[in-house]
């Protein structure tokens, strides 16, 4: 059933190339967008695609993972995205999105784990934290005598007297972002939690008051390019930010981790859920196009491999913390067979 739906939306989407443009028909590149901390493995994964088989090198786009979905579900035909990486797992409104437009069939592909930190110069003090503290810095409000109101809190020593004192600013991704929507959920929603007047909020409320940053100034967003919160913070000691443990392992002669409930970021740590901001991290492929664009099932392939993601592999050696095995051996599994998502998996 699977090989016949591939068939029959093959045929609907090479129908609509007919009616495209020359430079439309002319695509004979893998397009991928999406998420700026899946990016950099992609992008080695792509290099090395382009290098050892007679494909192009795919072309790829740091969007953001929210930006990339709605990329990615726009439609079926060559002026869409083939492929869509992610930093958090694709929401049931962005399944509905792509449903609505005509993507149906999408094979989802958890490629592996990342860690959230919140880094500085080695120059700078660094910060030992409980997520209820950073709660307390960054949450758009927080309780006083009761009530929830606009954060007041300028410094860190306003959070806790043992924390620096020096003015709260942390540089951070945008909205648009993966990394932004695990941070919401997996940092601020946590240390909101610890607070025992959480406990009263309805669940709208929860959402609006734990899960969302302040806009005071207090926290920069940076736009997509993680690189670029790296040299503020190596030019900036009074600076923190937001991002991907493999951007700390990548300037780990430079940047240091704050410490959140009382542990540092280690592969082992998130590879483990143990380390209390860990996430997954995500491609996604759009089946219509497979065989239509040139090297989509063979880019799949090499993506999922035992060179790419095994335990020696050379994603491993660029900071992805890869799946064990058995987890691999399913990835290869999907690469091959191409299973459809169902909504029923992302509720």
């Amino acid at each position: 059933m699977i090989k016949l739906n591939k068939t029959l939306a093959t045929v609907a989407l090479a129908g609509s190339v007919v009616a495209m443009s020359m430079p439309a028909m002319a695509r004979d590149t893998i397009s991928i967008v999406g998420s700026s901390t899946v990016y950099p493995f992609a992008t080695v994964v792509a290099e090395r695609f382009g290098t050892k088989t007679d494909f192009r090198t795919p072309k790829l786009e740091s969007t953001g993972s929210g930006g990339g979905m709605k990329l990615f579900c726009q439609g079926i035909g060559t002026q869409h995205p083939d492929i869509t990486n992610a930093s958090r797992r694709m929401k049931a409104s962005e399944y509905e999105l792509c449903q609505k437009n005509g993507v149906s069939d999408i094979t989802e592909f958890r490629i592996g784990s990342d860690g959230i930190v919140i880094a500085s110069s080695k120059d700078a003090q660094n910060l030992e934290l409980s997520l209820e503290q950073l709660f307390l810095a960054l949450g758009s409000k927080v309780p006083v005598d009761g009530e929830w109101v606009a954060n007041p809190n300028k410094s860190w020593s306003d959070v806790d007297s043992s924390l620096p004192n020096k003015p709260i600013r942390v540089m951070g991704p945008p909205p648009t972002s993966g990394t932004r929507d695990s941070f919401n959920e997996l940092a601020l929603a946590a240390g909101c939690d610890a607070l025992p007047e959480a406990e009263s909020l309805s669940k709208d409320d929860h959402k609006a008051i734990c899960e969302s940053v302040r806009e005071d100034g207090a926290f920069i967003e940076a736009g997509e390019n993680d690189n670029l919160i790296v040299q503020k913070l190596i030019g900036d000691t009074d600076m923190y930010g937001v991002f991907g443990y493999s951007f700390l392992e990548e300037n780990a002669d430079r940047l240091q981790a704050a410490t959140l409930n009382g542990m540092v970021p280690t592969a082992e740590a998130i590879a483990a859920d143990e380390y209390p901001v860990a996430r997954s991290l995500f491609f996604y492929v759009k089946q219509a196009h497979v065989g239509v664009i040139p090297g989509i099932q063979e880019y799949v392939d090499e993506f999922t491999s035992n060179a790419a993601m095994g335990q020696n592999g050379y994603l491993k050696n660029v900071g992805l913390i890869v799946p064990p095995r058995d987890q691999l051996m399913n990835l290869m599994d999907k690469a091959e067979n191409m299973p459809k998502l169902a909504l029923e998996e992302l509720k």
